[in-house]
């Protein structure tokens, strides 16, 4: 037992580590921020064009949904990363993430939001225009409020699996917190640093999952 507390749970190689994963951690919230901020706008703009009356629109939004929904994230980081160079566009190892992310991430997120559009009953619209808004005002201030609330807890779901995917940022050498929690196990030789990550994990994520749980229960009844 002492032997595996002192593997798996060493109090003074985590003092040792802490600094090092809270640089990572530091690092894995701004790539949180930029891949669910950017995946959330993104997703709304495919979704727009994939339920659009206008044909150019439409359909290169379907195909764009079909293509990224269909590439593993991580084969398309990777793409990213060392594919790109080869047509003279080198990316940071953060900017690669965000950007192979996003075209993932905004994918998902427009077929999260399609289903909310698509939910709204049109007579919200028709009583909406006939009020005297324009398609726009119709858009912001009645459609899209019901819509979110409608898929709000499958936004949710997929945010808690987009934080969980940026772990993949360390195949790209990115000194997130796994990459930094692997660099301290290989400097310890203790798998103390990714049992702290792990941790870390579960304490941003928990709360999300709860919330999730919350959303969902009223729906079930």
């Amino acid at each position: 037992m002492d032997a595996f507390l002192q593997q798996f749970f060493n109090i003074d190689i985590l003092m040792e580590a802490m600094p090092l994963l809270m640089r990572g951690l530091w690092i894995t919230a701004q790539l949180c921020v930029a891949v669910v901020g950017l995946g959330l706008v993104g997703g709304l703009f495919v979704a727009l064009a994939s339920i659009s009356q206008r044909r150019w629109l439409k359909y290169p939004a379907i195909i764009y949904v079909d293509i990224f929904r269909a590439l593993p994230p991580l084969v398309l980081l990777v793409f990213v990363y060392s594919g790109l160079p080869f047509a003279g566009l080198n990316l940071t190892p953060f900017a690669a993430v965000v950007v192979a992310f996003l075209l993932n991430n905004s994918s998902y997120y427009g077929e999260v939001y399609r289903a909310g559009l698509q939910s709204v009953p049109n007579g919200q619209r028709e009583a909406a225009r006939a009020s005297g808004l324009s398609e726009t005002q119709t858009l912001i201030h009645v459609i899209l409020p019901q819509a979110i609330r409608n898929v709000l807890p499958d936004l949710l779901s997929n945010t808690i699996e987009v934080v969980k995917l940026t772990s993949l940022a360390s195949v790209v050498s990115l000194a997130e917190l796994l990459y930094t929690a692997n660099m301290a196990r290989s400097i310890t030789y203790n798998a103390t640093p990714l049992v702290a990550a792990a941790l870390i994990y579960l304490a941003l994520l928990w709360p999300l999952v709860r919330l999730v749980s919350r959303y969902q229960r009223p729906l079930a009844i």
